[in-house]
């Protein structure tokens, strides 16, 4: 059993690659403190190097490609405690390097395809978050940036998605019915027919029932509420900025959803948002305003991705203080 000095707590953070896991992780690094988080990319524990993938005809995201009894003895091991010998997968060559040695640390962040995926490391996770991009956003990014800065025709950059999809459909996508909440990325609804994704609808779907979780809300718990917060306290341009927060069911869960259409022009102005959010699990007011305008410069910074990798960066720093809260008063009790 473990005890204050030694409780390990484990989050996960599944999603595709280039779904902003990276920006997530950098914000969670604000909020814990890098010395106090362990990050473990998952990646490291693929069976087969990049070419014995191509031999099989399997891509990284196939189970087939990964050890996951290895995953889960390590990953066990490492929240009951005990130091561990991590295997490394090196992305420029593909290949497997010699293991490194892995301490416990405090908090252990398992990101990267499939860190809900396996029912046993799932069972290990004390918070797990989801970042989804949609089809159509994921297709604009990637077209404009490889035809831009790597000169790839259309053509090939869509046959490289869709070489993609059965297994990101049958193994990566349905990690979102197990996540506590899952961040997700589509196209705006504020312009017609947008090709650019450059305003982007971010959504924060949240599961009821969560132990040590209560879920954001805007205004009035349970209610359904549209809310166009621009104009005096709020500067807006064009196409303008819309928030949503309501109830609703994703997956078989019972979730609450808060929703945030188009950007902010001026994150000073965060504050006036943050005033009208409950549930925040800040520690004084106008923490999430500062957080955010930490770091302008993050991919996202001035929409509810950035956003609302804050707030789910601060559920994260709740769950893991009620967690030592607790063993500090079995700890004491006994």
């Amino acid at each position: 059993m473990t005890t204050e000095l030694d409780r390990v707590v484990l989050i996960g953070v599944a999603g595709d690659s280039g779904c902003g896991k990276s920006t997530f992780l950098r914000r969670l690094s604000d909020l814990f403190g890098e010395e106090l988080m362990t990050v473990i990319c998952l990646d490291d524990y693929h069976s087969l190097d990049r070419k014995q993938r191509k031999a099989k005809g399997v891509t990284a995201l196939n189970p087939k490609a990964n050890n996951f009894d290895l995953m889960y003895e390590q990953i066990k091991a490492l929240k009951e405690g005990q130091a561990i010998d991590k295997p490394i997968y090196n992305h420029e060559t593909g290949e497997l390097d010699p293991p490194e040695r892995v301490e416990p640390n405090k908090i252990v962040v398992i990101e990267g395809l499939h860190p809900l995926y396996d029912e046993r490391v799932r069972s290990l996770v004390d918070f797990g978050v989801y970042l989804d991009i949609s089809d159509e956003v994921k297709i604009n990014w990637k077209i404009q940036r490889d035809m831009a800065e790597r000169g790839h025709r259309y053509e090939d950059i869509l046959a490289s998605i869709n070489a993609r999809r059965p297994d990101f459909e049958a193994y990566i996508e349905p990690q979102k019915q197990y996540a506590d909440v899952v961040i997700q990325i589509l196209p705006t609804q504020l312009i017609k027919d947008d090709k650019e994704s450059k305003i982007l609808r971010v959504r924060l779907i949240q599961k009821y029932e969560v132990e040590n979780f209560e879920p954001v809300y805007l205004f009035d718990e349970g209610s359904t509420i549209d809310w166009r917060p621009c104009g005096r306290k709020l500067t807006c341009a064009y196409p303008g900025l819309k928030m949503y927060y309501g109830p609703d069911s994703f997956l078989g869960n019972e979730v609450s959803i808060l929703e945030v259409d188009g950007q902010f022009d001026n994150l000073e102005e965060m504050i006036y948002i943050e005033s009208h959010l409950s549930n925040t699990s800040t520690k004084f007011y106008g923490e999430m305003t500062e957080l955010m305008l930490k770091h302008p410069d993050y991919p996202g910074s001035n929409n509810g991705s950035g956003l609302f990798q804050v707030l789910v960066g601060l559920k994260m720093r709740q769950t893991y203080e009620f967690l030592h809260s607790s063993d500090t008063k079995v700890a004491a009790s006994v």
